[in-house]
């Protein structure tokens, strides 16, 4: 069994996929093919927004929608303890100073009812995490960002195809920004990622910024880095958004399935819980637990594939302990619990009914 089968979807695209690859080899435009404009085309329509800016990762996502705002050395960014080390990284890469507040024990992303506190004087923007798949409550963030002048990014990584309020993400905030790392729901073969924005200017900003700050050639007006997406890789997301809406459908299926099936079978377990308003592309199904190494070992031994999402939270990295590399907003014990229990089963969209049930039947077996 795969935790995520990449093969399956190549095997379903395969023609296509080494078509639009041929095509770029053929051409030899590696670096700024028109397979990149149009995959930017075809991204900023897929959420309704009016620009997307293709880029080299993620975290290069993150980094140039920081900088595109301005983020600079003593501002502070408020973003959620509770995701991976590339929401706090770029933060602190520009020299700024992510601040942590707690998470929802819900939907684990970020609890709205605790951000206004955590606003201060440094405070320049907002960077939810819309986590496992489903959206923030980016209402209620807009709203209290609004308030006090604050832009928000949101951090899609996880997210792209899902809804709230029967919008998609990516086109709710100030700024969005999504991954194309191949786990992702919308995955390349490589390192990639985008930048969302109705922003004319942010947009242009982007667009220089990722590419060495220049206006035009060997004409530099700031300071950028090199956060271009391959052409290689555009192509075969081209290719990938073909089915992209099968995709997300069948996630959404064996999403609720899951949902049912623990529900029906394993009182021992908490499954996500999809906010009202909410639709999610499950990038994880994760549950929560007590003693989760038993529930590992269990499901190890059956033949099923784990992974842990994300067992020490940010604030408690290493990396965050020196004296002002962040700020903590409070205690964060949701955030604490959440990574001593949950841990994900497997979750693409080829996964098979039978798949699913010897998955749940071993769950059911452990009670």
């Amino acid at each position: 069994m795969e935790f995520i089968d990449l093969k399956a979807q190549y095997r379903r695209i395969k023609r296509d996929i080494d078509a639009r690859i041929a095509a770029v080899l053929e051409s030899g435009r590696f670096i700024n093919g028109p397979e990149v404009e149009a995959l930017e085309s075809r991204l900023a329509a897929y959420p309704g927004g009016s620009h997307c800016v293709a880029v080299s990762s993620g975290t290069d996502a993150l980094l140039l929608a920081l900088m595109a705002l301005g983020i600079a050395p003593g501002d502070e960014v408020i973003t959620s303890p509770f995701t991976f080390i590339a929401t706090g990284e770029a933060i602190a890469l520009l020299g700024a100073r992510p601040v942590f507040v707690d998470i929802d024990p819900a939907t684990y992303n970020l609890d709205p009812g605790q951000l206004e506190a955590a606003i201060g004087e440094a405070t320049r923007a907002i960077m939810p995490v819309s986590l496992f798949g489903q959206c923030a409550d980016l209402g209620a963030i807009n709203a209290i960002a609004a308030r006090h002048g604050l832009p928000v990014i949101e951090d899609a990584a996880q997210s792209f195809g899902a809804t709230q309020g029967g919008r998609r993400s990516c086109a709710l905030t100030t700024l969005a920004c999504t991954s194309f790392f191949p786990a992702k729901p919308l995955g390349c073969y490589g390192d990639g990622g985008a930048c969302f924005t109705n922003d004319d200017a942010i947009a242009a900003r982007l667009r220089r910024l990722r590419d060495h700050g220049q206006e035009r050639r060997y004409h530099h007006v700031e300071i950028g880095i090199n956060g271009r997406l391959d052409t290689l890789q555009a192509a075969v997301l081209l290719a990938k958004l073909e089915i992209y809406d099968d995709e997300v459908a069948a996630r959404a299926r064996l999403g609720q399935r899951y949902i049912d099936g623990i529900r029906a079978r394993c009182a021992d377990l908490v499954p996500p819980t999809i906010a009202p308003g909410n639709t999610s592309v499950f990038a994880q199904f994760c549950v929560e637990a007590d003693d989760r190494p038993a529930w590992l070992e269990r499901l190890a031994t059956a033949g099923v594939p784990t992974a842990v999402h994300y067992p020490v939270p940010l604030h408690r990295q290493p990396v965050f302990a020196a004296p002002g590399r962040c700020r903590v907003a409070g205690e964060l014990p949701i955030a604490e619990r959440a990574s001593e229990r949950i841990f994900s089963l497997p979750m693409h969209p080829y996964l098979s009914d039978a798949e699913q049930d010897f998955v749940l039947d071993v769950l059911a077996a452990a009670r």
